[in-house]
């Protein structure tokens, strides 16, 4: 039975200065977790059994999918890191360090190659296939911005697990096991959650998806076709494109366009100087960005932003992008900052990307390489030709469901699971491999899941709150009851305790708050900050035989005789 008189347990009045979301600031309040550095943070007794009982469902859904445990270290040797190329991939992002001999040791981001070379170094034949292991354990990340408190940490705990197949119809039925465990799970969990298509990004591989748990102040943003069920995080949105019939325009004119460095300017320029009567929709953003270290050129339409997030998820290879900034115009003279046009890309030797939008054949308004000019009728396919389509404008609610056209709808979300068909990159840079039925050499295929323990804590807090505290769901709750005693005579407290006995008797966790200093007032507000499912209350209705009974979610109360409270609580734990 956990007792605040002895529980390690302090309550904070005020929200945290830096916390922006409900879960940040709540889990501190009630005293589940500390802050200690920007990213990192500490878990009281508290959250630890929060943490304690997601980390059970989440064991025991992958234990009855089958699926079998395993350990790693989270210090890993650089080798299998540099063989798999993502000692270089991960960038800033891995955690490096040395020992006192010299030699290089990274803090584990993710395992995919301790996984694999485990299994290398157990099976060899299509027999011991299919393999499904996975581990619960920390993970570290360099996060640019950790925020959000246990959303977006540099530490974290994740569960990770990984199929071993001998081909791809083999790795389609992991995959199909894993995402009927997940579903199992986040059902558990009590979550709200959508299962959307998603990039594989730096992990590789082919098939992806993701659950998102919705929330206002979620960090993912997906769309949502609420006709045919698409639903997609927006990196992984594709564009529909209706292809016209387009009249070849006249030739490149090259027009005087004094102070218009941004669209607005342009189009205000245009409409009134050249009667041009057009929209920002009708020019061309010309967007340089840096990607690992080499200029590129991004062009979407005028009336969209770049959004970097997509850029990055669709340019396959690049591992670190940025916008270009003054110091790289200086450098680089021949692009004129506000006057950039794809015309002499070829000249100026820089790569052009275009947005689907960008069709070939289409003509537009946009800069003319030259201060204060810009060009009309420049055209794909006959001005410039570009290295490459990739998803790069942004998402907008009402964009066209690439499946029925129907405009989406754009929600937020945290990301708590996400799923991928890794194929064969790990297996083959590792040389994972087995013989088959003929004796010949097979290449391995694998699959990789991911669960954010962590973050389900933060995702489950987020969406189970109020205004006056949290309000966990059963299996989460560090006790099933919270039993209140008041008053300065001893009856209170020794009925209190019997119920509490009683219940524990029967199975029902119970955080007892058997203070006798505190005043009501403070029991209770520390009660509904805590967020126990059911409240008992010990108090002036003792008088009559009765005790009250709350129940945290609905807020509904009702007077209970103490004979039979026990009874009524496990029906209504029920």
């Amino acid at each position: 039975m956990l007792r605040m008189s002895t529980l390690f347990l302090r309550t904070l009045r005020d929200d945290p200065s830096d916390a922006s979301v409900a879960s940040h600031r709540l889990l501190v309040r009630a005293g589940y977790v500390r802050p200690i550095a920007a990213g990192i943070f500490s878990w009281l007794p508290l959250g630890v059994i929060v943490l304690r009982n997601v980390e059970r469902i989440v064991r025991e859904e992958m234990d009855r999918a089958g699926f079998q445990q395993v350990h790693f270290p989270a210090l890993l040797p650089k080798d299998p890191y540099e063989e798999s190329g993502r000692w270089d991939e991960y960038g800033p992002t891995l955690f490096r360090l040395k020992d006192r001999k010299g030699a290089d040791y990274l803090l584990g981001p993710t395992h995919e190659e301790m996984f694999t070379l485990m299994v290398k170094g157990e099976y060899s034949s299509y027999r011991d296939l299919p393999l499904h292991i996975y581990q619960i354990q920390t993970k570290y990340r360099d996060e640019a911005r950790p925020r959000s408190g246990i959303i977006r940490g540099r530490e974290f705990v994740m569960k990770d697990s990984y199929s071993f197949d001998l081909d791809d119809a083999g790795l389609e039925v992991s995959y199909q096991k894993h995402r009927l465990a997940y579903i199992s799970t986040f059902d558990r969990l009590g979550l709200k959650y959508n299962i959307v298509s998603a990039m594989a990004g730096a992990m590789g591989g082919s098939k992806s998806e993701e659950f998102l748990a919705p929330c206002p102040t979620g960090e993912d943003t997906y769309v949502l076709c609420k006709k045919c069920g698409y639903a997609a995080n927006v990196e992984a949105m594709t564009t529909v494109v209706k292809n016209k019939d387009l009249e070849t325009p006249p030739a490149i004119e090259v027009l005087d366009t004094p102070n218009t460095p941004t669209i607005e300017t342009l189009v205000e320029v245009m409409n009134k100087k050249y009667n041009a009567n057009i929209g920002a929709a009708d020019t061309l953003k010309n967007v340089l960005l840096l990607a690992d270290g080499e200029p590129i050129c991004i062009l979407v339409p005028g009336d969209r932003e770049v959004d970097l997030k997509r850029v990055e998820a669709n340019l396959p290879g690049v591992k670190e992008i940025r916008l270009f900034e003054d110091e790289d115009f200086a450098k680089r003279k021949e692009f004129v900052k506000g006057y950039v046009g794809p015309q002499d890309a070829k000249k100026f030797g820089i790569k052009l990307y275009a947005d689907p939008r960008i069709t070939v054949g289409s003509h537009w308004i946009t800069g003319a390489n030259i201060k204060d000019r810009h060009a009309r009728y420049v055209t794909h396919g006959r001005d410039f030709q570009v290295d490459g389509f990739v998803e790069a404008a942004e998402v907008r609610e009402g964009d066209a469901c690439p499946n029925c056209e129907t405009p989406v709808v754009i929600d937020r979300a945290i990301e708590i699971g996400h799923i991928f068909q890794l194929g064969r990159k790990y297996a083959e840079a590792l040389k994972l491999t087995v013989l088959d039925a003929a004796g010949k050499s097979r290449t391995v295929t694998m699959g990789s899941y991911g669960i954010g323990v962590t973050r389900a804590v933060a995702a489950i807090a987020e969406q189970n709150h109020d205004e006056i505290g949290l309000v966990w769901p059963k299996e989460i709750a560090p006790a099933l009851v919270h039993i209140v005693a008041t008053g300065k005579d001893e009856r209170p407290f020794e009925v209190a305790e019997s119920i509490a006995i009683e219940l524990e008797n029967k199975g029902i966790t119970v955080l007892f708050d058997d203070r006798k200093e505190a005043s009501p007032g403070v029991k209770f507000k520390d009660a509904e900050l805590i967020g126990n499912p059911m409240l008992v209350i010990v108090g002036k209705s003792l008088a009559d035989g009765n005790v009250e009974v709350r129940d945290r979610k609905s807020g509904s109360k009702e007077e209970v005789p103490v004979g039979s409270v026990v009874s009524q609580l496990i029906n209504l734990l029920k």
